[in-house]
């Protein structure tokens, strides 16, 4: 199986060392246009609150910057976390993005909730709030198709009739959730690629056609790293892994280091098994080694889309490896 026609990316606005979160943010903006330009599909935004290393927490109005700079490639979220909003705010905030973007417009949903208990309750939230992902996810796509039942005579203005594009990160129950409502699936190798397969296969056989999809689409988060050498590649990774390391043991995920200063770590028995742990499931080397893998990533998982999700310190390098893969 050859590699799917649509490659995606997936920025989650990350802040290296001694810059700043403003700087990063523009990053992600100016990012988006670049990658346009190279043909990408998708350009999506994420959402994290209270973290160093991220700058990214408001994803729908970063949406709306991304798509105000940029005119042909669909925008996105990957995702917003229902569990943290009310699902009419969160149609109201897709409807005035499709009203303003006509047909460019993806609603990627999760259904996590704050890293921390302290970042939980400043939300308003705790993690049983997750268990009602469902429901809040029927209420939501009710008020685009103008059926929603929770709350008779409220309508979301001006998302009701909108043809706005849902998916489900397949977070917890995510997978089962999107098969239900049959909606698009986002998933990543959480778990090992064993897990992973075994997820979609029961996405597909549980998937009820509908409004939303008349069959199964299957998208493949990876980070996936392109350069001269298979060495400079996995420079793009480390820093990114090392910061996840680091979030694993010391709970929260820091600013990015450049590649020479993770290199320096002197990293805990836990860290480094960690940090190996994190670079073990992603995809690096040259063109011609990323593209064998991406072949059999497709053949693997049978998946309609990559959605592509690398982070690193240097963001000309960065590009570089998007540019490199975008050629493949």
């Amino acid at each position: 199986m050859t590699i799917p026609d649509r490659l995606s990316v997936l920025d989650r606005s990350p802040t290296p060392r001694g810059s700043t979160h403003a700087a990063a943010l523009r990053d992600t903006v100016r990012f988006a246009v670049e990658l346009e330009k190279l043909g990408y599909h998708r350009f999506w935004v994420s959402e994290h609150h209270s973290v160093p290393g991220i700058a990214g927490s408001a994803p729908t109005v970063l949406a709306a910057a991304v798509a105000a700079a940029t005119s042909r490639i669909r925008v996105g979220t990957g995702g917003v976390m229902l569990p943290n909003h009310q699902p009419l705010v969160v149609a109201e905030q897709f409807g005035v993005l499709e009203a303003l973007y006509p047909g460019r417009i993806d609603m990627g949903l999760g259904r996590s909730v704050g890293f921390t208990g302290g970042i939980r309750r400043a939300l308003g939230h705790d993690k049983a709030d997750a268990e009602a992902f469902p429901a809040q996810l029927g209420e939501l796509l009710g008020y685009f198709t103008g059926d929603q039942d929770v709350h008779p005579s409220v309508h979301a203005r001006p998302s009701e009739g909108l043809p706005v594009s849902p998916f489900v990160l397949a977070t917890g129950a995510g997978a089962d959730n999107a098969a239900d409502f049959g909606l698009p699936l986002v998933i990543a190798a959480i778990g090992g690629d064993d897990r992973m397969v075994q997820t979609i296969s029961r996405y597909r056989a549980r998937f009820r056609p509908g409004p939303w999809g008349s069959a199964p689409y299957v998208v493949v988060s990876r980070a996936v790293a392109v350069a001269e050498t298979r060495e400079r590649a996995r420079d793009l990774l480390v820093s990114e892994a090392w910061s996840s390391a680091y979030s694993r043991t010391r709970g929260e995920f820091p600013p990015l280091l450049s590649p020479a200063e993770v290199g320096a770590v002197e990293m805990t028995d836990r860290q480094r098994e960690y940090f190996e742990d994190s670079l073990r499931g992603q995809i690096y080397g040259t063109a011609d080694e990323v593209a064998q893998e991406l072949e059999k990533l497709a053949h693997l998982t049978a998946a309609d889309e990559f959605l592509i999700t690398t982070s690193g310190f240097d963001r000309s390098a960065l590009l570089d490896s998007y540019r490199r893969l975008a050629a493949l």
